[in-house]
């Protein structure tokens, strides 16, 4: 939505306060509730929002180990906030107040935060964009959804505060059993489904399909299809509106990447293509088959394609703490339940990492990557971003694809001859994410692996220093 700052006060005429937000490196919108007045003087400029928003974890616990952007010796400084005026809405559940997301930049040089998710993305889609070229890209994400108990008293606490005193696995699901694409366990909830569809098209983050998963209370939404950057947006307030329903229905739900053992995990799969930015036709398309293909998977893939894909293949394990950012998120990482462990792809292939979409199967203008590795739990703009900085990378080296597809019925195990294992946790993502000459530190900076790694550092440290559930049931009585 093209907006200018002349265009603000009649756009907000009847209106007293505007919200805004920007979001942080684990994907949570992080904002406040402004005056009018306030706003329509910061517009333009920006105003100064307190970096600390970069200094510390999800819970609010600064980090064990003080990072750059960030810290005492900096006073936590100011950072300067700058609403993207295109990226207007109303919140339909709080009264239609006016809603802005803002990007971080940095006061002294202007630059971008190195750490911003919407600049890093940004920084990527210009590469494309000064060689004519637009990417992309659609989301479908996965999640469980739990009834939010009462209490005695007859009150509904916070899920946080029922699980100070209770177990996760008290949570009852909101459905039982296994039962995807059902027709009729929706209407069991219908309000709750048909609110949260039809508040997503109000605000401007429109679904293309809704529908039960299989799990307990799981659901999947794929979000339309759009240009990259509002994708990212739309993927980000996506959580928001469900989050933001799913409290007056009394539903708790879990973006987690596998919140119960057992069972499947939540994906956050993102389908990528590059078009021409003048024309919109895709590029990933060949036109003609190939007649000599390296593979026949790639026939139909464009010599751009099949760069970019190549890009991806080769830098994907250096890259796993952007698409795989908590230590829940390589339980999801596992064999056996439909979810990528090695790097691998395939045509139509939905046991690899990248998931080729393509003719012969699919209409020439829909050809595209399925990058299957994310869940849910990951911030989609540190995804996107990966996979144009790696694809951008195999196309300027015109890297050549490294392994073989997987063939049908292949499963994706963990031997060397399916391909390179990828990282089993969080730690060993980490450390060759940050370790000197990764691809990560080539296609991103040493500025931005160096933040982002040292907030995986803490959320290892914190986990390392954790006695579990599982822990107390083994050995209370054992040892």
């Amino acid at each position: 939505m093209e907006i200018t700052a002349e265009d603000l006060p009649a756009l907000l005429a009847d209106d007293t306060a505007v919200k805004l937000a920007g979001v942080d490196v684990d994907g949570m919108l992080r904002g406040k509730l402004v005056s009018k007045k306030k706003f329509l003087s910061i517009a333009e400029a920006g105003f100064g929002f307190c970096s600390v928003v970069f200094g510390w974890d999800m819970h609010d616990m600064t980090y064990i180990r003080e990072l750059k952007v960030s810290n005492k010796e900096n006073g936590y400084r100011d950072i300067i906030a700058v609403p993207d005026l295109s990226s207007f809405r109303r919140i339909p559940w709080e009264n239609n107040v006016p809603f802005f997301l803002v990007s971080f930049f940095d006061p002294d040089t202007k630059a971008p935060v190195s750490a911003c998710p919407r600049g890093l993305l940004k920084t990527q889609v210009e590469k494309f964009a000064a060689k004519g070229y637009a990417a992309m890209a659609g989301a479908e994400y996965e999640f469980y959804q739990f009834k939010t108990p009462s209490t005695a008293s007859g009150g509904t606490p916070s899920t946080a505060a029922y699980l100070r005193e209770n177990t996760p696995q008290s949570l009852p699901p909101l459905t039982e059993g296994m039962f995807g694409y059902s027709l009729t366990r929706p209407v069991h909830n219908k309000d709750y489904y048909y609110d949260v569809f039809n508040t997503c098209q109000a605000f401007r983050c429109d679904l293309e399909g809704w529908h039960t998963e299989s799990g307990p209370g799981v659901y999947e939404a794929a979000l339309e299809f759009g240009e990259i950057s509002q994708m990212a947006d739309r993927a980000s307030l996506f959580k928001y509106v469900v989050k933001s329903v799913a409290t007056r229905h009394g539903i708790t739900p879990c973006f987690m990447a596998k919140p119960r053992q057992g069972l499947p995990g939540n994906s956050g799969h993102m389908h990528v293509s590059l078009v021409d930015a003048s024309s919109g036709n895709n590029l990933l398309y060949r036109g003609e088959p190939d007649p000599d293909p390296p593979y026949p998977d790639v026939a139909y893939l464009s010599d751009l394609g099949r760069h970019f894909l190549a890009g991806i293949l080769d830098g994907l394990p250096d890259v796993m703490p952007m698409v795989a950012p908590t230590i829940n998120s390589y339980k999801r990482l596992v064999e056996n339940f439909w979810a990528p462990v090695t790097v691998s792809w395939g045509l139509e292939h939905r046991a690899a990492s990248i998931r080729l979409i393509a003719p012969p199967t699919a209409k020439p203008g829909a050809t595209r990557f399925e990058i299957r590795v994310p869940g849910a739990d990951a911030n989609p703009y540190y995804v996107l971003a990966a996979v144009l900085a790696l694809g951008w990378r195999g196309v300027e080296r015109k890297l050549q694809i490294p392994c073989p597809p997987l063939g049908k019925g292949e499963d994706v195990g963990g031997t060397a001859d399916k391909g390179v294992r990828l990282a089993r946790s969080l730690r060993e993502a980490n450390d060759r994410f940050m370790r000197p000459g990764s691809i990560a530190r080539e296609v991103f900076g040493d500025e931005f692996v160096d933040h982002f790694g040292g907030t995986r550092e803490h959320e290892i440290r914190l986990w390392d220093e954790a006695v579990t559930d599982w822990e107390m049931r083994r050995y209370i009585e054992t040892v």
